[in-house]
């Protein structure tokens, strides 16, 4: 079921998100939820705040939207382990709508979390994986990509984003 996309500036976008303690039906059920709210945006990328969820969950599928093969992954408690180098690319989120912005990140992450059995996974990533993972992060630990950019650049987003809502 598409859920709705909370955007700038409901509070439960920046709160941090709790840790998810057991892998259920209902969890299952909430990623499903999550890529197909994800691809009818359509966006590459999803955490579980975004649609109001407390909860260290993230989805993503970074194949082509042209694509009829669709490879959707998710990551339960996802968490960086290990980073290295810089990249500065541009970066939109669902969250903040009709905003892009270059975004100072890693360029090589590692990231552990769980998958939908419990065991653990780890990712070793580059490029835009690389990103996808720090920005979808960021959200559960209740950090806005727009919160990356310098002072004045992030006050004047934010100012004409309130005039917006």
């Amino acid at each position: 079921m598409v859920k709705e996309i909370l955007t700038f500036p409901n509070p439960i976008l920046y709160k941090r998100s709790r840790e998810i303690k057991e892998v259920n039906g209902k969890l299952v059920k909430l990623v499903d939820d999550m890529l197909e709210t994800m691809y009818k945006a359509p966006g590459i990328g999803l955490a579980a705040p975004q649609i109001g969820e407390n909860i260290r969950l993230i989805v993503f599928d970074l194949s082509p939207r042209e694509s009829k093969e669709k490879r959707p992954q998710y990551l339960i408690n996802p968490v960086i382990t290990a980073s290295e180098g810089i990249v500065v690319e541009e970066e939109g989120c669902l969250s903040v709508p009709n905003v892009r912005e270059k975004v100072k990140r890693y360029a090589h992450v590692e990231v552990k979390g769980l998958d939908l059995d419990g065991k653990e996974k780890i990712w070793e990533a580059q490029g835009l994986l690389a990103v996808v993972f720090q920005h979808e992060i960021d959200h559960l630990n209740g950090v806005l990509f727009i919160d990356r950019l310098g002072p004045v650049k992030r006050r004047r987003i934010k100012k004409k984003l309130l005039r917006l809502t």
